[in-house]
């Protein structure tokens, strides 16, 4: 398992978390949402308009983006905003994806404890996320301290809302 560093992401970042958004979707959606969508999220034109949105979001200051870097590539990436559909949630965990090869190796949990502290900063202790019913990363944000707030159906794929109703105060790593 080699070392990794979890940093704020720069605008040199984009193409970067572009790449890994990419990546991800193919490794992490198959077979979990219809193969033709699936094509249209993960094409180079999808790459290309992924890229110029993570510009636009990291000239912003909506979100807060942060990436891990293994051996000097971004191999995962997340990013936090103020809450778009959550009632009673301050903040939405809007994206946390990694490449399928790091997994396992703390990195999602590092991305998502920066997230948590991002919000903490702002003054809000709670957090929410839509996440595909269907993702097994549904169970892995439960063992990180989320729990089940509904669901919703949209474009024919249900999605489970999991929040934090209350963020541990600290969030560093051992």
């Amino acid at each position: 398992m080699a070392p990794f560093l979890v940093r704020r992401a720069t605008q040199g970042d984009a193409a970067a978390i572009a790449r890994v958004h990419t990546q991800s979707w193919r490794e992490t959606y198959s077979g979990l949402i219809p193969e033709v969508s699936l094509e249209q999220a993960t094409n180079s034109q999808a790459y290309e308009r992924r890229k110029e949105s993570w510009r636009a979001a990291l000239r912003g200051e909506e979100q807060d983006v942060f990436v891990a870097a293994q051996g000097g590539e971004v191999v995962a990436f997340a990013s936090v905003g103020p809450a778009r559909d959550h009632p009673g949630y301050a903040h939405e965990l809007t994206t946390l994806y990694s490449l399928r090869r790091v997994q396992g190796q703390g990195i999602g949990r590092a991305l998502l404890h920066a997230v948590m502290n991002q919000v903490q900063v702002k003054g809000s202790h709670t957090l929410a996320l839509w996440v595909l019913s269907s993702n097994p990363t549904r169970q892995w944000y439960a063992a990180q301290g989320a729990r089940e707030a509904g669901q919703k159906v949209e474009g024919g794929l249900t999605e489970t809302r999991m929040v934090w109703d209350a963020l541990p105060s600290s969030q560093a790593e051992p």
